[in-house]
């Protein structure tokens, strides 16, 4: 890939996950954000288009991180990945910090007024999550899987009801956006997430848990939003050239 000023963030990453090192250095979304363009968010930042590029092509050439194929998958295989990566790493952690939070909030509330605020926007987390992944389950997954079948059987694809995969792509990458809202405030409130000296073992292991919870939710809504979506919606204009 030749990656350069009109290249947008999100392709960039989905070619080489390596990359995402230089953007979360620098404080950009590669996942809500990832449609927008490098040289447009150089600009909205302040930074030099070229010398992105350059450290862009560092990472790229000097890194010994294991570069991911999950470009190359094919959208079943992702979709599976997904589910089983991300969606259960989610609930599982959802009721771990939701039981965390409760306990510091009664007990340090006063002490660390933050962290009542931190425990509401959670559980919006937890309840919008939890219906979020639900949907993609039950409904946008499963389109998915239908439309790759339709591809490597030749079959003419049956329209959905809700008319076009389009339609609930949409509505997923609103609710990334507002997740990804969500946890710029948690991380704003606890200070990128500083761990108070005079914190207790369960409101250390929190905040930890919390940090740990964004960043799987980064690489959750970047698969999806940056590769799987793109190529769904691709997938499905070719299949509806065959009716």
């Amino acid at each position: 890939m030749n990656i350069t000023g009109n290249s947008t963030i999100g392709e960039v990453v989905a070619h080489d996950n390596r990359t995402s090192s230089v953007f979360k250095i620098h404080n950009m979304n590669y996942c809500c954000g990832g449609k927008q363009k490098i040289e447009e968010v150089c600009r909205e930042n302040k930074i030099d288009v070229q010398l992105l590029l350059e450290e862009l092509a560092d990472v790229m050439n000097t890194s010994k991180e294991k570069r991911e194929t999950y470009n190359e998958w094919s959208l079943s295989e992702l979709a599976d990945y997904i589910e089983k990566t991300h969606h259960r790493y989610c609930d599982a952690k959802i009721s771990e910090i939701k039981s965390y939070l409760e306990r510091i909030v009664h007990e340090h509330g006063l002490e660390y007024p933050e962290l009542l605020a931190i425990n509401k926007l959670f559980l919006e987390t937890a309840g919008e999550m939890t219906a979020h992944m639900k949907k993609e389950e039950l409904i946008l997954f499963p389109f998915i899987r239908k439309m790759v079948k339709a591809k490597e059987n030749g079959e003419i694809l049956t329209p959905p009801y809700f008319g076009t995969v389009e339609n609930p792509i949409a509505m997923m990458e609103e609710d990334h956006s507002d997740e990804g809202t969500r946890f710029d405030k948690i991380r704003k409130l606890s200070k990128d997430y500083e761990i108070p000296q005079n914190g207790c073992y369960i409101h250390k292991i929190t905040i930890a848990l919390l940090k740990q919870f964004e960043e799987d939710l980064h690489q959750h809504i970047h698969l999806e939003n940056n590769i799987l979506f793109p190529k769904a919606i691709e997938l499905e204009k070719e299949l509806r050239e065959r009716m």
